[in-house]
């Protein structure tokens, strides 16, 4: 087949959507293809860029993948400017002296930030926020600064905040408008997310127009507006607004709108046959449009029509859900209330700092607009109502109000067909249910991967979800995710329902959210959340009934009816005068011992009317419970580390020390084990451990989600080269996330397996904060961290506890049918008593008989 010439300039993210769907549609076999990027890299995700600043690099943000560079079809140039376009001879001219010739030209040359034209704005210490290498010169600048300045409070403004807050500055934000984001939210919800970014101590200055930014010696020293006292600052960010790079279009004669941007019709062509032009440099009928979602439809459009088709512009959802500065804030539709004849329905908290509105029609039967800020849980509802011009459910004021349980919800089954479900990638309702039914995906992965619904922004995943189960249900596969039978919902559902309701007690979750009386499945997994939430002894009067035969009496229960006893030995390093006393101990209560692979001394074969007693002694030597009966933190394993060596390049046992201390006791849907490796020789073995660390002359590198169960998982990178204080904030992020939403009993391998998104959506959360939870989760840990307590040393100073240690309710006498023998030279249960079935409640002795 005979080729043409196609030459794309520009490589941002609506150009590299453009060659993703040439390679999709097997258009691209049918052009030879010539993409010219001014910047120094192939397309890569500028919405995160804030995440090269919380450890991402640039080539985690890439978007360009390998059918694109692999394709024989596709030439990538990069570091190249287009200097002329010559339309008539359909020649492309570049800054290397290069000629392309084209049959085709499709100009995705996105925009540039508008730089106000401030006197002292255009010297050393002003920046733009747009390119990797805007933030790689503020991050060179930021290294002697102390106080950074925005101007431009708008979306990219407080992500630039957040950016320069991440550098530690203190950040301060300029907005000439009278609140922040004035373009997507009301002065109400402007009120809420201003007490937001203003929490997290960074100054807000609204309604402020800068006159001049003062220089001393080529620094920024302050900025002066025309009201109002100066602000030091040592470094200026602005932020303050796009313009459409059209300026090969102005040159090469081709038509641009009012307001600038290459005048394009519905099918994104100009008024030379052969140019197209897409995303922000495009003004489609008069109109440019400033987000990626619009953009990437543009690009669908010219690539279905490269390809033969007839594909026109179907508009643009401007919608917007994301987290700014870990700030839920959601607008769509008209959110100003700009209908003649609309009403508004609004909720305000100031103290609760949450805001949500919904704009209804003059007859209040339809959904016409909304802005959400401090909680976008409603969103999908409420959107899914306006895209789709469904009724408004009589009841839609409680949709507003947080925490509501009784707020309606949308159903998927009353989203037609067509309904735009993905407004970024264009998927509709009818093409998740395709993949359901003809493709069989029964899960968002493969539905994301088979029709790209919820791959960009995220924010249908919720309702991508409901719609796979509802085709799922409807097939007559049975979609199930309780608990148990007494609670009809998942275990992150009631970790979530605990949480924001700040349920105490089991009782408290069942009278609301349950039924019946409770079994073995669901109370020892509540008893996991409340002690994960709040931090109250397990044996305590409500808590105790509960806990599992482990957790009951605070150690193992082995198979002959007797316990173990492991205390804590952070990182395997131990005293010489507490391993004498964990040998007293074992020798004085006749108790087997082995070390562990975990790095401690297990002694087993404890009565459990011993175990006060033994814990006194050991308390007394400085020891404390090692939490290997619950479902916690066990053991952070160590070499020696540079402290003994040759080969150690990081002090690892320092750094497990501090680990096993500052996690200890943190409860979890499943035990937890961790190593630390003072080199890549591996000696600690951390790439087997649920998280792990090892040293590199850069810093360490960071594991997590394996083990070597019964099916063992290589851990995954995480982040590499990282300060021990990233490391201690990545993994107080990563645990407590996987807290909050693995399932009971699961392991972070099998979570990490069914984790949507995977490695990439994890280091999002963890490293980018790209869902906002970071300062959340990070604030959960501190409170473990400050009310931890030895459950042991909390025992033995509360006598009612100490008595639930017996064997027989009724009896403080030793079980009598324990039998031993000598092996090894130490005791050992005698053959057939170590298969004795456990006992499952406390027994009592009657005439000498159990």
């Amino acid at each position: 087949m005979d080729t043409g010439r196609l030459v794309v300039i520009g490589n941002g993210m609506v150009g590299q959507e453009l060659l993703a769907s040439l390679v999709r549609s097997g258009a691209a076999d049918r052009w030879s293809t010539t993409v010219l990027g001014e910047e120094p890299r192939t397309a890569y995700d500028r919405v995160q860029l804030s995440a090269c600043f919380t450890g991402a690099s640039p080539e985690d943000l890439s978007l360009c993948g390998p059918e694109v560079t692999d394709h024989p079809g596709i030439e990538l140039v990069v570091g190249t400017r287009v200097t002329g376009i010559d339309r008539s001879a359909k020649v492309v001219t570049t800054s290397t002296g290069r000629a392309v010739t084209y049959d085709a030209l499709v100009l995705a040359t996105g925009s540039a930030p508008f730089i106000p034209p401030i006197p002292g704005g255009d010297g050393p210490g002003c920046f733009a926020y747009r390119t990797i290498e805007d933030l790689e010169a503020i991050r060179a600048h930021a290294a002697d600064c102390g106080t950074g300045v925005v101007i431009g409070g708008g979306l990219l403004g407080l992500e630039a905040a957040n950016a320069l807050r991440a550098l530690g500055l203190e950040t301060h934000v300029v907005e000439f408008a009278p609140r922040l984001m004035p373009v997507q939210v009301d002065p109400p919800a402007g009120e809420i997310l201003r007490a937001h970014v203003e929490a997290l101590g960074i100054g807000v200055h609204t309604g402020m127009a800068t006159t001049e930014i003062v220089r001393a010696a080529e620094r920024v020293i302050e900025l002066r507006f025309a009201e109002g006292p100066p602000l030091a600052a040592d470094l200026v960010v602005f932020s303050a607004g796009i313009r459409p790079r059209d300026e090969l279009a102005r040159s090469s004669g081709l038509e641009v709108g009012e307001r600038g941007g290459v005048a394009v019709d519905a099918s994104c062509r100009t008024a030379d046959d052969a140019v197209w032009a897409i995303g922000e440099c495009a003004a489609v009928d008069g109109r440019v449009y400033g987000l990626v979602g619009p953009g990437y439809a543009m690009a669908r459009v010219v690539a279905d029509q490269l390809g033969g088709g007839d594909a026109t512009f179907p508009g643009a959802d401007m919608s917007t859900k994301l987290k700014l500065l870990g700030v839920d804030v959601a607008s769509f539709g008209d959110a100003h209330g700009a209908t003649p004849g609309s009403r508004s329905l609004t909720w305000h908290d100031p103290v609760g700092m949450v805001h949500a509105g919904v704009v209804l029609d003059a007859a209040g039967e339809r959904v016409l607009g909304g802005v959400l800020v401090g909680d976008a849980s409603a969103y999908t509802t409420l959107h899914s109502l306006y895209a789709n011009a469904l009724p408004a459910p009589s009841d839609l004021a409680s949709l507003l109000v947080p925490g509501r349980t009784d707020a309606p919800l949308l159903g998927p089954g009353a989203l037609p067909a067509t309904a735009r479900i993905c407004s970024c990638n264009d998927v509709t309702k009818g093409a998740i249910c395709a993949a359901v039914t003809e493709a069989a995906c029964t899960s968002a992965a493969a539905v994301k991967a088979a029709t790209r619904a919820g791959s960009t922004c995220g924010s249908c995943v919720p309702l991508v979800q409901a719609i796979i189960d509802d085709q799922l249900t409807r097939a007559g596969i049975e979609v199930d995710r309780s608990l148990c039978e007494h609670f009809a919902h998942t275990r992150q559902d009631l970790f979530d329902i605990v949480r924001v309701r700040r349920l105490r007690t089991f009782a408290a979750l069942l009278e609301g959210w349950g039924r019946g009386a409770g079994c073995e499945i669901c109370k020892p997994a509540v008893a996991s959340m409340l002690a994960s939430l709040w931090d109250e002894h397990v044996l305590d009067d409500d808590l105790a009934p509960l806990q599992d035969t482990n957790d009951r009496f605070l150690a193992n229960l082995q198979r002959d009816g007797t316990y173990s006893v492991v205390p804590r030995v952070p990182a395997g390093e131990i005293t010489p005068d507490r391993l004498i006393a964990i040998g007293e101990v074992a020798r004085d209560f006749d108790l087997y011992t082995k070390i562990t692979g975990g790095q401690r001394i297990d002694l087993f074969g404890a009565r459990v009317d011993q175990l006060p007693e033994i814990w006194r002694r050991l308390r007394a030597a400085g020891l404390e419970s090692g939490h290997a009966y619950g479902k916690s933190l066990r053991t952070v394993k160590s070499c020696v580390g540079d402290s003994w060596c040759r080969y150690g390049v990081q002090d690892s046992t320092s750094l497990a020390v501090r680990l096993e201390l500052r996690y200890r006791g943190l409860r979890s849907p499943h035990k937890l084990k961790s190593a630390v490796s003072g080199c890549a020789r591996e000696c600690a073995e951390a790439q087997s451990k649920d998280f792990g660390l090892i040293a590199t002359e850069r810093g360490w590198d960071l594991y997590v989600c394996g083990n070597g169960g019964m099916t063992p998982r290589h851990a995954t990178l995480l982040a590499e080269g990282i300060g021990e204080e990233d490391v201690i904030r990545y993994l107080d992020r990563f645990l407590m996330y996987y807290v909050r939403t693995a399932d009971r009993l699961q392991r972070t391998a099998p979570w990490f397996e069914q984790l949507e998104g995977g490695i990439d959506h994890l280091r999002r959360v963890v490293v980018d904060d790209a869902l906002g939870l970071a300062e959340e989760l990070e604030s959960a840990m501190a409170r473990h961290v400050e009310a931890y307590r030895c459950e042991w040393a909390e025992t033995l100073d509360d006598p009612a506890k100490v008595a639930r240690f017996t064997h027989f309710a009724n009896d403080a006498s030793p079980d009598p049918d324990l039998a031993y023998v000598r092996e090894r030279e130490q005791r050992r249960p005698a053959k057939g008593d170590e298969r004795r079935p456990p006992p499952v409640a406390v027994p009592v002795q009657i005439g000498g008989r159990r």
